[in-house]
């Protein structure tokens, strides 16, 4: 297959095919004057040759004398001269042409310039002077002046392609620069820049390509700094999450254990010291206090597991993001009721909120974001809108790093719930979560 042509090349050879399509108009002006030329000539000395023959067969009758006084004359410019007798019988023609005998113009090229002329009669008694021009002789000239003004051309046309090419070169010889920032840029060398030029349309470009690349440079160092934000985000609430399980364990096992074995204890004494009102009131009062202790417990250890871990992530992820993006103004809306949700489902929560809110700040470009999360009969629900410039409305699996809209719904999915998405009356874009009321449930 043919290699494509390069720039250069292709814009030479419009211009070249420019010049030529000049030329071949110039050429069809020549024409058109060579044939006028040619005609005016020929016409002028027919003229002359008719009054100079008119002038040397005056009073001449015989055909004899008039042969004899014309045979002299040869070949009158660029004319055939013939003497017919008055029966059409031929008595005299005058020699064929000397000049470039042997040679003729090109038939296609003869018919172009031919001029039209018309034999002239000249009547001598009896005998008839035909005098008949012959253009060939002008037109070989004419043929041989156009072939060297064709070579001569064809000489200018191809220095033209050269010159242009050679100055094509030199001008667009940054584009070869562009074209490397381009391939760097785009195999991650994001410090790439290109020189400002001379000429201003490259300038401009040059200003162009550097403001992008600056914008591609914190586009990127933003998106790392989201994606670091969001890992320790992720590690801390781990982390608090592993320290409040660990201690619950350690109330469980240690403290709550302690206060069984005291009360069960104090039961036993109770249960032996009925006639002993002193020592069974008491047993019985240690009873009472133990099973008061066990309640707080068993309710502090409830809290940690549950319901006070999910407003105390919510807080510290909605103070941090507020804190590093005070241009946004973040609305909240947070009602969980009296009973504590299960743990799993307080870390979806935290992880849906948290990954929309990455959303927000990475695409939509909102100066205004409000997050609801209800509970109430129908189970627990969780809407998180901005004001920025939206989305298709479905989930994709390339929102950058982390979960991602899909990585959302499938983990609300997990939880039997179901994540929408939708594009509010006033702009923007609105993510829901929905989880039915048996997601409380699940251990």
């Amino acid at each position: 297959m043919m290699r494509a042509l390069s720039l250069h090349t292709r814009i030479s050879l419009v211009l070249t095919a420019l010049a030529a399509s000049l030329l071949a108009v110039l050429a069809g002006l020549w024409l058109h004057g060579t044939r006028a030329a040619i005609h005016e000539e020929i016409e002028a000395a027919t003229r002359v040759s008719e009054q100079m023959l008119k002038t040397l067969s005056a009073g001449i009758a015989d055909a004899d004398r008039l042969v004899a006084a014309v045979r002299p004359l040869g070949r009158i410019r660029a004319h055939e001269l013939r003497i017919v007798d008055a029966g059409g019988a031929l008595r005299y023609r005058s020699p064929g042409p000397t000049y470039k005998a042997g040679r003729s113009a090109p038939g296609a090229f003869a018919a172009l310039i031919a001029p039209d002329l018309v034999e002239r009669r000249i009547a001598v008694g009896e005998l008839t002077l035909v005098l008949a021009p012959d253009a060939s002789r002008s037109m070989i000239d004419a043929w041989d002046e156009l072939t060297a003004m064709a070579g001569w051309a064809a000489a200018l046309l191809a220095l033209l392609f050269a010159a242009a090419r050679w100055a094509l070169v030199r001008a667009l010889r940054p584009l070869a620069l562009v074209m490397q920032a381009l391939d760097r840029t785009g195999a991650g060398r994001f410090d790439t820049r290109l020189p400002v030029f001379a000429p201003p349309e490259l300038a401009r470009l040059s200003r162009a390509f550097n403001g992008m690349a600056d914008r591609l440079v914190a586009a990127v160092d933003d998106n790392v700094r989201l994606e670091t934000e969001r890992e320790v985000a992720e590690r801390m609430t781990a982390h608090l999450e592993a320290e409040r399980r660990g201690i619950a364990r350690e109330l469980h096992d240690e403290l709550a254990q302690g206060i069984t074995a005291v009360r069960a204890l104090a039961g036993a004494i109770a249960q032996r010291t009925g006639e002993l009102p002193a020592v069974h009131g008491q047993a019985q009062g240690i009873v009472a206090v133990t099973g008061e202790m066990q309640d707080g417990v068993r309710r502090i250890l409830h809290r940690l597991r549950s319901q006070e871990a999910l407003p105390a992530a919510l807080g510290r992820l909605l103070a941090a993001w507020q804190v590093q993006h005070e241009e946004i103004v973040l609305e909240r809306r947070v009602e969980l009721g009296d009973r504590p949700l299960p743990e799993p489902l307080a870390q979806a929560v935290v992880r849906v909120v948290q990954e929309g809110l990455t959303n927000v700040v990475r695409h939509a470009g909102a100066s205004r974001v409000e997050l609801a999360i209800v509970r109430d009969a129908g189970g627990l629900r969780l809407a998180l809108a901005d004001n920025g410039r939206g989305r298709d409305g479905r989930p994709s699996a390339e929102a950058g790093c982390g979960l991602g809209l899909t990585g959302m719904a499938e983990r609300v999915a997990q939880l039997g719930g179901r994540l929408e998405f939708d594009h509010p009356a006033g702009g923007g874009f609105r993510l829901t979560a929905r989880f039915p009321l048996f997601a409380e449930e699940i251990a």
